[in-house]
């Protein structure tokens, strides 16, 4: 049998055991609980497909009729001869599935004009493991369909690849995208409307430029001047890390280094909430300056101001390491060229490094404006009542208006901010992101600073690096107080009330009370950090080591959702995945996905960097050897890969440990997160557990990014380099 008959062996296989023996429609207890197969015959909501076909679900016969006519095909045809009816049937398999899923609901049709036309219809559950399984089947069927046919010299492997990942990204990215702006439309009932867009996308309170005449702006305009003002300042200081890192003689480089990366590892609202604790109406500071000076600051810093003194602290190390690499990567000899033509340094940083760090300044200056309008943290701990879109988006759902059209609006007002600072990322400066600015300088040393702008810059530096350090001193000072601001007694109260075990009959028992959320952090985590290194990575192969028709727009596709912000993300999720005929809403599935396909692109950009070291010779002595796609990608590429892998664990972790954007529409009171729970302690008022729990959070991060290093490997990587050396 040849290796093209058993690919369509398999396939036909599963297709056949997700007919006859998965349950075809969602199971409400969790497949993987199993509990199903106890009252699958008892239970017509558990019948596999034929058997719902059988008992007069009409909308299921084409399904099967287009496998049997596949399976057919694959016994009469030979390859040569099948695969563009292969490919066709996929198709038909495919949309039918969505069409019929999208316009049949729990409750029959979803829209009365098909009811009109074809009567009526026995409403129909969300899709269930069996339809999962029968979609990639017609979706492989597309992919080997089209390998038979010759597509891409007839490597099923890189078409297969292909295939899932566009299936994966149009149904956990583009699907959701396209909820929410269809869900603007509909009433509760589903009944299309226009009024509740007519009413938000021109209300004053969203676009109101009153702030010019002594008034408030609107919430656009707001957050729109925030972002404008996070981007310049984080921008400006991540210069200045960048430059005493690189360009003068400061003695405490790498303890720099250190503080900037700090924060990517703390929750996102734990700043917002130091700086409460420290400068708010009751902060340490506020009471020692008014104690000294008699002065009422009173609540200054709940507002923009304070939300930008956050994003300042939050967000200048993702500008610090944009810069690093671009700052490094201008060309020593231009710089000596200039000083050999009797330019003093001032002269030369001022004509000729800092033009040609130009680039990576606007890319630095977008990427912190993309952050700071994707931020919901730090808005929801210090926004008090000038909110940014972030926190309106959220209140719009869970709170007492509970207007989805009003989400939507400012939900796609906040998009189309991100995606136009995207596109000119992409498109204007034709840089792509920070994984793409780095580089390598010739040989020659860099010019220091000259004395007029190494004495500022190092005095800025070690200013916001003396603030930075109280910062987080007082965040571990708050979780040993019992009550931060008032009564300063030592205590481990807080932690034992968080964290408690106790020992009984010989079991231990976890009686604090973020175990439960910690343990369901850790687990989804855990399970989410693999699969995305593995998303991204496999993408990233296929962009630097294929060639296809489409190839720039599969590319730009994966990467626009960098500029999707998490609170869009979360409520799109809630408006796609909350009905038929993908329903996850409640469950750890809707979790891991998001946090997939949400930081999926930056292990594209990770991978990509990296497989463009590798020389493609390579592949091709593998390919030549014998070896397919999916042998070579395993034996040679991802051996050689390990700094893209644990680059791409790391901060898939991290970031769905500290994300709070998306996360905080998606969680329940069966899978609740620790950034969700943590919001909860604060608004509860009870700042000392949060700040306990959040500074455990940061010592298991720390802890787990060892694990990861440990798990990946040095020492083989240091092996390599030496191959590499003797090699050259």
């Amino acid at each position: 049998m040849n290796k093209d008959n058993r690919r369509l062996d398999v396939v036909f296989a599963a297709s056949l055991l997700a007919l006859v023996l998965l349950p075809w429609y969602r199971v409400r207890s969790g497949f993987f609980s199993f509990d199903w197969l106890s009252d699958i015959f008892g239970n017509d909501g558990l019948w596999p497909g034929l058997v719902q076909a059988a008992t007069g679900r009409w909308q299921l016969w084409p399904v099967i009729a287009l496998l049997a006519l596949a399976i057919a095909i694959r016994l009469t045809r030979p390859p040569g001869r099948r695969g563009g009816m292969l490919a066709l049937i996929g198709a038909a398999g495919l949309i039918w599935l969505v069409a019929e899923g999208l316009a049949i609901g729990t409750r029959g049709w979803n829209w009365g004009l098909l009811e009109a036309r074809f009567g009526e219809v026995a409403g129909q559950q969300a899709f269930g493991a069996g339809a999962v399984v029968m979609a990639f089947a017609f979706n492989l069927m597309i992919a080997f369909g089209m390998a038979e046919r010759g597509a891409l010299k007839g490597d099923a492997f890189v078409l297969g690849a292909i295939a899932t990942i566009l299936l994966l990204v149009t149904t956990f990215v583009f699907y959701p995208i396209i909820s929410m702006f269809t869900g603007a439309f509909q009433d509760f009932d589903g009944a299309f409307t226009t009024e509740g867009v007519r009413r938000n996308i021109v209300d004053p309170k969203i676009w109101s430029l009153a702030c010019l005449y002594g008034g408030y702006c609107g919430v656009a305009w707001r957050t729109f001047f925030l972002a404008i003002c996070t981007a310049t300042g984080t921008t400006l200081l991540g210069l200045a890390f960048a430059l005493v890192a690189t360009r003068t003689g400061f003695r405490f480089k790498k303890s720099l280094r250190l503080l900037t990366v700090l924060p990517i590892i703390t929750p996102p609202f734990v700043v917002g909430l130091a700086l409460t604790m420290l400068l708010g109406r009751a902060g340490t500071v506020t009471q020692w300056i008014e104690a000294a000076t008699g002065w009422e600051l009173g609540r200054w810093i709940y507002g923009l101001t304070g939300i930008w003194i956050a994003q300042m602290l939050s967000f200048t190390p993702i500008s610090f390491l944009v810069l690093i690499g671009v700052v490094e990567g201008v060309s020593p000899s231009m710089e000596e060229a200039s000083q050999t033509l009797r330019s003093d340094r001032w002269r030369t940083f001022r004509k000729v490094s800092l033009p040609l760090m130009a680039p990576g300044l606007a890319n630095a200056f977008l990427i912190g404006f993309i952050e700071s309008m994707a931020d919901f943290g730090n808005p929801l701990v210090l926004g008090g009542s000038g909110g940014v879109l972030s926190t309106e988006i959220f209140f719009a759902v869970v709170g007492a208006q509970n207007d989805p059209a009003r989400a939507a609006v400012l939900a796609s007002v906040l998009l189309v901010f991100t995606l136009s600072a995207f596109l000119a990322q992409r498109f204007w400066l034709a840089v792509r992101n920070f994984a793409t600015v780095t580089g390598k300088g010739d040989g020659g040393r860099h010019a220091l600073l000259p004395g007029r702008v190494a004495v500022p810059v190092i005095g800025i530096v070690c200013l916001w690096s003396f603030f930075a350090v109280a910062i987080y001193a007082m965040i571990v000072f708050g979780g040993f107080v019992k009550v931060w601001g008032l009564d300063h007694t030592l205590t481990l109260d807080h932690y034992a009330r968080a964290f408690g075990i106790s020992t009984e009959g010989g079991s231990i028992r976890w009686t604090g009370v973020a175990w439960n959320s910690f343990w369901t952090t850790m687990k989804i985590s855990l399970i989410a950090a693999p699969l995305t290194a593995a998303v991204g990575l496999m993408t990233a192969w296929l962009i630097v080591r294929q060639r296809f028709p489409g190839r720039a727009l599969f590319e730009f596709a994966l990467m626009m959702s960098f500029a999707i912000p998490g609170t869009v993300i979360g409520i799109s999720y809630i408006m796609a995945f909350n009905l038929p005929p993908v329903q996850l809403t409640g469950t750890a599935l809707i979790l891991i996905a998001c946090f997939v396909f949400r930081n999926m692109p930056v292990g594209v950009r990770g991978g990509v960097a990296a497989m463009a070291q590798l020389d493609g010779s390579l592949d091709e002595a593998s390919l030549t050897l014998g070896a397919g796609s999916g042998r070579t990608l395993r034996r040679v590429i991802l051996p050689l890969l390990r700094p893209a892998i644990l680059a791409a664990l790391v901060y898939s972790f991290v970031r769905a440990i500290t994300s709070i954007s998306a996360v905080i529409f998606l969680v329940s009171a069966k899978y609740n997160m620790a950034t969700a729970y943590i919001v909860g302690l604060v608004e509860n008022g009870e700042y000392g557990v949060a700040i306990a729990y959040s500074s455990v959070l940061i010592l298991v991060m720390i802890s787990v990014i060892g694990g990861f290093q440990m798990l990946v490997g040095e020492r083989r990587l240091r092996r390599a380099q030496t191959l590499q050396e003797k090699a050259a």
